[in-house]
């Protein structure tokens, strides 16, 4: 049996492996079962017989995978409703939380007949004044609607991804929102309705508390609430786990439920042979419990997942089987795979069965009970020593800043604020209103001393701990073996093998860059912003580093630390910044703490130094001389400052050189100053080009890019980065037009994902990222010439 659950999970998992895509995975595993079937039947042959039941499990996985996959493919927004508005009737999926700019973002499933083209599950934000929290269910909302997309660069979280795996067919904007009064609300409307009305109730009720968003995270997974200051502590020491209703807070109640169960058991009349019945009734009761906390927590995927893990843990204690935790464990990733195929797509799907199947194997081979302090640090080592490789396939660091973080914070949690917050939970539901200051502060007592713990392990800055695969792996293969076999002779030689690879890794050594034998420009996917990589041999130059919003999005932590990771890029070595706007010079700080540029050069010297508030030079870009990025030649130009009317007229302009291609980043630069760089451009002094590629000057706005412009350069290739849909309407229709009757080939980012350019000699390779995205991820679109996205 075993085995052929393995053969399913491997099924499902596979699909993710963009080794196939529905729906030609779905009957290549349908004619597999079919053909398998066939010869199983007709030949009597016992390895037939015993090696099909695998094979069909196998298949059976993946077309169950597949099926699931083209739904979600199918139940997505029709390109023809794109930007229409449009009125759909529905109710809220979850509870609504506050956005950037004031905004309510909220989940809406659409109920009756719907119009062709329309999803069932939308992601919208409600913007303007009359945005609010107290939103009706079921509603009817007035709507424009856009495909789900997201930015596509080698590393970086994709939002793209997250709304396939969501359900999201759309995200949109509301422009209006009434009461659909007469619309039937079912079951799962109701539920929704009344988790909306606990959370609205939790938040009046705590109303005075200094820490309401972790107590009413922790209570109801409720995150609408955390700031990007709690998110950037918790993702410093590695806890983000704590504020998501997963295993631990789902183990924590069963826990606490099955100890008062056990003790109002043992006070009750022995009866011969009850025993048996009652220690069923227990694990009845406890499912039952768990299973109410998790639809008070909203029953996200986080919380189903776990709430398998418990029921199955929870069974094999009750049947005295813990010899059999593989066995539990490989159940549990079956019914996980069967019960939700779309799973291998979350983080938290590889990191909680990594964790267990860690402490399973750690806690295997020792017999009798283990001191709960030993048993903590234990556990503790373990999972950091096992999610080490998991967490560098997923582009994450495993830092010691989070081994001690949870070490200390984890018991505090579970002894002290997990049974807090239950109970006074329990009071809130049936206590008079004159109890709630009163159960505020004692949260408060309680979360005081775990997030100033820490805010303060946050400061610590420990660099490192994203290693590559191989390194991780190795490291974490020694480790887990001492502590699966502690013996004193092993645990003195890997000390020694681990001390070289620990302190190359924790004492933050960098390596150097890879190397690039051909000059290679990354144009980063940042969205409405800039952000180039000019890399050949070891060198570097990045140009700008992209948008940074007061929502705390911004390009550099996003998409530029974890691309220029995955390329191999561990050192810049010059910065330049165009101009000092916010979608051009956003997170500045963040670089700092990741690179330390060797020369930073900027047509805005004294701006950029006073928005970023750093301690570093800023050359200025005018009369710079040229530079030279292996055998890549870089020019900087800038106009006259009578020439330069604002800071968009300001930018530095960077002429790339090679091989008779030449690359122009203009930044965001008018068509006055566009005419002053033409004529500074004179043919005679620039060479033989034999071939031309152009950003658009200001992402494409109608206030650049002017017949001059276009007619002079003549350019073979023009690169527009824009966001996709957004509200400046980059690029502009003329714009595009214009380009395009000059015969040049067009790109825009917002519809490539990130451009990589092969510059060899005489020839440049361009290659749109998004079409080396899995099938869930739209492919790469030509820009059109009649629409500007």
């Amino acid at each position: 049996m075993g085995a052929w659950i393995a053969a399913f999970s491997c099924g499902v998992i596979i699909l993710y492996s963009s080794l196939l895509a529905p729906p030609q995975a779905l009957w290549l595993a349908l004619a597999g079962i079919a053909l398998g079937l066939s010869v199983r039947l007709r030949c009597r042959h016992r390895y037939v017989a015993e090696d099909w039941p695998i094979l069909a499990c196998f298949l059976v996985g993946l077309a169950w995978a597949a099926l699931h996959a083209q739904w979600r493919l199918w139940d997505q927004l029709s390109p023809g409703l794109e930007g229409s508005r449009l009125k759909v009737t529905g109710y809220l999926c979850d509870a609504p939380s506050p956005g950037a700019w004031g905004s309510v973002r909220f989940s809406l499933c659409l109920t009756g007949e719907l119009d062709a083209g329309l999803p069932r599950r939308l992601r919208l934000s409600w913007y303007g004044d009359k945005a609010t929290l107290d939103l009706p269910t079921p509603m009817t909302a007035e709507v424009i609607l856009k495909r789900p997309h997201g930015a596509v660069n080698p590393g970086g979280f994709r939002y793209e991804t997250w709304l396939f795996r969501k359900g999201y067919g759309a995200t949109g904007t509301v422009r209006s929102v009434v009461p659909a009064d007469d619309t039937p609300c079912g079951l799962v409307c109701r539920y929704h309705r009344w988790r909306q009305q606990l959370v609205a109730a939790s938040g009046d009720a705590l109303a005075g508390m200094n820490h309401r968003g972790l107590a009413r995270s922790l209570l109801l997974g409720y995150r609408g609430e955390l700031g990007q200051q709690h998110w950037d502590v918790l993702n410093a020491t590695g806890t983000i786990h704590l504020v998501a209703i997963s295993g631990l807070h789902l183990g924590l109640v069963a826990g606490l439920t099955a100890l008062v169960l056990r003790w109002l058991g043992a006070r009750l009349p022995s009866r011969s042979g009850s025993a048996s019945r009652l220690r069923y009734l227990l694990w009845g009761l406890t499912v039952v419990v768990a299973l109410g906390y998790g639809m008070l927590a909203g029953f996200t995927v986080p919380t189903r997942r776990a709430l398998v893990m418990v029921v199955i843990g929870g069974w094999l204690l009750l049947r005295g089987k813990l010899t059999n935790a593989w066995q539990g464990w490989l159940v549990a990733l079956g019914l996980v795979l069967a019960a939700d195929p779309l799973s291998p797509l979350d983080q938290g799907f590889w990191l909680s069965f990594a964790a267990v199947a860690v402490l399973v194997l750690v806690f295997s081979r020792r017999q009798g009970a283990v001191r709960p302090l030993r048993a903590l640090v234990l556990a503790q080592l373990a999972v950091f020593a096992g999610l080490w490789p998991v967490l560098s396939l997923l582009d994450q660091a495993a830092s010691p800043v989070g081994l001690i973080a949870n070490l200390l914070a984890i018991p505090w949690l579970s002894l002290v604020v997990m049974p807090t917050l239950l109970l006074g939970g329990g009071i809130l539901l049936v206590g008079p209103g004159s109890v709630e200051p009163w159960v505020g502060l004692a949260f408060d007592l309680v979360l005081a001393p775990l997030w100033w713990l820490l805010s303060l392990l946050a400061t610590v800055q420990v660099s490192g701990g994203r290693q590559p695969f191989l390194i991780a792996l190795a490291i974490a293969v020694v480790l887990l073996t001492v502590l699966w076999w502690p013996d004193r002779r092993l645990r003195a030689a890997a000390a020694a093998m681990l001390s070289a690879g620990l302190l190359a890794g924790f004492s933050g050594l960098q390596p150097a860059n890879h190397r690039q034998d051909t000059p290679r420009i990354w144009v980063w996917d940042v969205g409405q912003g800039l952000s180039v990589l000019v890399h050949h041999r070891h060198e570097t130059l990045l140009y700008d580093t992209g948008p940074e919003s007061a929502s705390g999005y911004n390009a550099v932590t996003e998409v530029l630390v974890p691309s220029l990771e995955r390329v191999g890029v561990e050192r810049l070595d010059t910065l330049v910044l165009s101009h000092g706007d916010r979608d051009h010079a956003g997170g500045l700080g963040h670089l700092f703490r990741h690179y330390s540029p060797a020369r930073v050069i900027s047509g805005e010297p004294g701006r950029v130094l006073a928005d970023a508030g750093l301690p570093f030079s800023v050359a200025p870009c005018r009369g710079q001389p040229p530079l030279e990025i292996g055998d890549v030649r870089v020019r900087f130009w800038q106009a006259a400052p009578e020439q330069a009317r604002d800071s968009n007229d300001r930018s530095c302009v960077v002429v790339i050189d090679h091989g008779g291609e030449q690359v122009i980043l203009p930044g965001d630069i008018s068509r006055p100053v566009e005419r002053a760089f033409l004529e500074a451009r004179h043919p005679t002094r620039e060479g033989r080009v034999r071939g031309l590629t152009v950003f658009a000057p200001h992402h494409g706005s109608n206030t650049s890019s002017g017949k001059a412009w276009v007619s002079g350069l003549a350019p073979d290739r023009v690169i527009f980065t824009a966001g996709y849909r957004h509200r400046y309407g980059h690029p502009h229709p003329d714009v595009v037009q214009r380009y395009h009757e000059a015969g040049a080939e067009l790109f825009n980012t917002a519809t490539t994902g990130a451009l990589r350019l092969d510059l060899a000699e005489g020839d440049i390779r361009i290659t749109p990222w998004r079409d080396r995205a899995p099938f869930w991820i739209r492919p790469a679109e030509a820009l059109d010439p009649m629409r500007s996205e």
